[in-house]
């Protein structure tokens, strides 16, 4: 058996571990998967061809690059026996944050708001996807995904939709305060999700790193739409929530865009 070193350097939370998990499952000859997301870093451990391996991972577009392959003798891999418990639990965190702001986000006049619901529903569905393809054919597992990123990718288009209709035409001044706590409220959930995930790895991970949290895209776009609504009020204008729906809407199309290849 060989251990191979990937490095991903697009993967910074949770969430793209899990779409390289679903993108790598099913290939012959690998025995097991081990990823490092403060380092950035995917080793495994594998029997056989690495060509399918390598480029599955390249076609998620999330920055992989081999670093080394080595023979190895291990073999025990002891997986966590609440890994399930904690998908549920960070599934649950991301929609009722999705639910949250979308609301709020309509209600305040926020594009930011509604942006950063659309990245937490983005989580939810690959979380949700982990959960249910357990067990599932990969057929079916095809479908849902190819379902979930089309969906995501018309969300995000219409909200782009309504950023040129404020942009150009009607102007709705949007509740800086709403955004500014509903954001903090966010970037608190993403920390525990992240401290949740992590904490299940080892006892020496159980304590995240700040310098792990704020390396999360989940978290600057927190921070981005707290950052907005300051500027909103300091402002006066509604533009600069508007400019960070449209950097979220980007993001949201790019990550549906993983979630798609995952149905190829």
């Amino acid at each position: 058996m060989e251990k191979t070193v990937f490095e991903i350097t697009k993967m910074d939370c949770p969430s793209e571990e899990n779409l390289i998990r679903m993108k790598l499952d099913g290939i012959p000859g690998i025995q097991h998967l081990q990823f490092e997301i403060p380092a950035r870093k995917l080793i495994i451990f594998h029997s056989g061809s690495l060509d399918k391996i390598e480029q599955s991972i390249l076609e998620l577009n999330l920055g992989g690059e081999k670093l080394s392959t080595e023979p190895t003798d291990q073999t025990d891999f002891s997986e966590q026996a609440n890994q399930r418990s904690l998908l549920w639990k960070v599934l649950a965190i991301n929609f009722a944050f999705f639910l949250i702001e979308i609301t709020t986000g309509f209600i305040s006049k926020s594009m930011g708001l509604v942006a950063d619901s659309l990245d937490m529903l983005a989580d939810a569905v690959v979380y949700g996807l982990s959960l249910f393809a357990v067990g599932g054919s990969l057929i079916q597992k095809k479908r849902i995904a190819r379902m979930a990123g089309y969906f995501q990718i018309a969300l995000a288009m219409i909200g782009f939709i309504e950023v040129l209709r404020r942009f150009f035409g009607a102007t709705q001044f949007p509740d800086y305060t709403t955004m500014i706590i509903v954001s903090s409220f966010a970037l608190i959930a993403n920390g525990l999700c992240l401290y949740l995930l992590q904490k299940s790895r080892s006892q020496d991970e159980a304590h995240m790193k700040a310098s792990m949290i704020f390396t999360s895209n989940d978290v600057i776009i927190n921070l981005g739409v707290i950052i907005a609504g300051l500027l909103v009020n300091w402002l006066q204008s509604n533009k600069p929530d508007l400019i960070v729906g449209t950097i979220v809407f980007v993001l949201v199309i790019q990550g549906a865009r993983r979630i798609l290849k995952l149905g190829n």
